[in-house]
């Protein structure tokens, strides 16, 4: 920087004039206007001398701040632009980035709705499924209601029967396991809708952020629609950090592939489900035909039997009506019994075993709800102290240990009270049928033709209504 050259100040005026006090003196009006103040001729040369160095110095300094000006405009342009170059490159860099995971989301998000459809069409194979078994149920319990018919003393519990109640009992079972398999795929489905979503909210985000960032790195100074942002340069409190940003899409890759990894597993699982119950359902099946094939065997020889010693005249001596009959089929044991006397025993103890356990039940029944009112007062007592307790003031109303004990009562009575509940309904559903049972044992009902004609004519012709294995496994 130039010194600074100080203002050119002039000489001090003499206003000392010569006195006329000599020989020579002049004194007079003649002088008077010669005798005023005036500038020496050393002042005025050295006031010349002070403005040509104030004239070069200012002159000096204009050129060197000139100079100065163009070389700094010209520093700063290329600062400028070198810095302008930076930041598009920066900005290009993060374009390839911003385009490298929105590649990766859109990859995910078309896997997911591929796994999507898979799934979906597996859901629709276990709806399938499930419809398919209704069929299936229907004949067995139309097997069961119509052997139910059956008269006294064949209503017995046979091997037919067993083979019937593990089909139903199946059914049952393969029925619950595609429902909660069919609410697993359901909920797999939205789960796999709401990552697709999340991924496709981020890469709207991207796409979005891309477009931005591909109009900043097409404006450079010469560009019309730039203008003056003052306030641009503050960050907001919401702007997140590379690190976050990059952790925040990676988070989301890896619960979308986590879930589209479960959603195949759990197409797998479908499979070797629809295949395991299809198979179980028809070895059950066709152990059902061959038990209902041994045992109308069973009765026709029996019937033959039956028939033969009744015709027979051998057994005069005995009393009338009560000639012996000699039963070889599995049900009985070899002996000899008074027809009639042993059906009328057999319906005896069975009317006996059923009101017996129809008294239990319904001892079992008063007990259920004996329980489930002594449930109702400790339940009112944790009730009622959460509800106190839910007035504490301030920070007393802090969720401790007595808070969560309170909470954890509640919540195994409620448990407690729903399975008495549960139990309750099924104890009267079961005293119904016992009751149902006990009408139908007292009927007199007891023909073997009868029995013959329901396992042949209505149960065996019903199951050939049985659906196929394509079928039960839900491709048809």
């Amino acid at each position: 920087m130039a010194q600074t050259v100080p203002p050119c100040e002039l000489p001090c005026k003499e206003y000392d004039v010569a006195r006329n006090t000599g020989a020579y003196t002049s004194s007079g009006l003649a002088t008077a206007s010669f005798r005023t103040s005036k500038y020496l001729l050393e002042e005025w040369f050295q006031n010349c001398y002070a403005r040509y160095h104030q004239a070069f110095a200012d002159r000096d300094q204009s050129e060197r701040q000139r100079h100065e000006s163009q070389q700094l405009a010209t520093e700063t342009q290329a600062l400028a632009q070198r810095m302008q170059q930076d930041s598009t490159r920066t900005v290009g860099e993060r374009l390839q980035d911003t385009h490298g995971w929105k590649s990766e989301l859109q990859r995910e998000m078309e896997a997911l709705a591929a796994e999507t459809n898979l799934l979906l069409a597996q859901k629709q194979r276990l709806e399938r499924a499930l419809d398919a078994t209704e069929v299936p149920f229907s004949i067995t319990t139309d097997n069961l209601q119509c052997r139910e018919r059956r008269e006294h003393p064949n209503l017995v519990r046979d091997h037919v029967e067993t083979e019937l109640l593990k089909e139903a009992e199946l059914i049952r079972n393969i029925q619950e396991l595609l429902k909660r398999t069919i609410m697993q795929a359901v909920s797999q489905i939205r789960l796999n809708r709401e990552h697709k979503e999340t991924c496709e909210m981020d890469w709207s985000d991207k796409m979005e952020a891309y477009n931005i960032d591909e109009t900043c790195g097409r404006h450079h100074s010469q560009s019309t629609e730039v203008q003056a942002h003052p306030y641009s340069t503050t960050f907001q409190e919401s702007a997140s950090t590379p690190e976050t940003r990059a952790k925040f899409t990676q988070d989301n890759l890896c619960r979308a592939q986590r879930e589209r990894l479960a959603s195949a597993n759990l197409r797998v699982l479908v499979d070797c489900i629809l295949r395991d119950t299809s198979e179980d359902l028809r070895l059950q099946c066709d152990a059902v035909n061959l038990a209902f094939g041994r045992r109308c065997e069973e009765l026709e020889d029996a019937r033959y039997k039956l028939h033969h010693h009744l015709h027979k005249g051998h057994w005069s001596g005995l009393p009338s009506g009560h000639s012996p009959k000699t039963w070889v089929g599995p049900a009985w044991s070899r002996r000899s019994i008074y027809p009639g006397m042993g059906a009328q025993a057999q319906g005896e103890l069975s009317c006996l075993q059923t009101l017996r356990e129809i008294t239990d039940q319904e001892h079992n029944v008063a007990a259920l709800k004996q329980a489930i009112k002594d449930k109702e007062a400790p339940l009112h007592v944790a009730q009622t102290r959460l509800y106190l307790r839910s007035h504490r003031p301030n920070m007393e109303l802090c969720r401790d240990a007595a808070q969560f004990r309170l909470l954890s009562e509640v919540e195994e009575l409620n448990m407690s009270l729903t399975a008495l509940r549960e139990k309750l309904l099924e104890a009267e559903q079961s005293l119904r049928n016992l009751e149902d049972i006990h009408m139908s044992l007292e009927k007199d009902i007891a023909a073997m033709t009868n029995s013959l004609f329901i396992d042949r004519q209505k149960c065996m012709a019903h199951r050939t209504r049985y659906p196929t294995i394509l079928q039960l496994a839900g491709y048809q």
